[in-house]
């Protein structure tokens, strides 16, 4: 069982605090089997609130799958309580989002999509629905009479 951290990268523009929002919120992942080296050619999404039982009575995960190429059953598990938001002091910085607790599987690439959140750095005014999947977004905080942003999004995966 390997753990790996999803980083996060971007360049903010008077928000703070991305994240994603809810236990709804897709984690949209192409997946590596640790066996074969196959990679899942589609995007695939797991959620904390799906959990599926694992072979043998091992507790469970957020997804559990065989690999096509080898047969062999692999699950990845999100560690909930390894979320934390993207703040205006780590502006382009690396910065662990997730972690991943991965059984014969290692996560390759991440497509963020809808569903991230972020509020004012000044106002506190809350931005719901981001989508991040064009790696910008742009807005405007009404309150401070700003516009506010997130550019230049990008990532990586560490081994925990």
């Amino acid at each position: 069982m390997v753990k790996y951290g999803l980083q996060f990268k971007a360049t903010l523009e008077n928000v703070t605090k991305v994240r994603p929002l809810g236990e709804d919120f897709r984690w949209f992942l192409k997946l590596k089997c640790g066996n074969c080296g196959e990679v899942s050619d589609k995007w695939q999404y797991i959620t904390l609130m799906e959990s599926t039982p694992l072979k043998g009575g091992r507790g469970s995960a957020s997804m559990v799958q065989k690999c096509k190429l080898c047969s062999r059953e692999n699950s990845i598990d999100i560690l909930g309580d390894t979320i934390t938001p993207y703040n205006a002091e780590d502006n382009e910085r690396f910065k662990t989002m997730v972690q991943f607790e991965c059984r014969g599987l290692e996560p390759v690439d991440f497509q963020p999509q809808a569903g991230f959140a972020a509020e004012g750095a000044e106002s506190g005014t809350p931005f719901l629905e981001i989508t991040l999947l064009e790696k910008d977004w742009t807005d405007y905080d009404e309150k401070v009479h700003e516009s506010v942003g997130i550019y230049e999004v990008t990532h990586k995966f560490i081994k925990c």
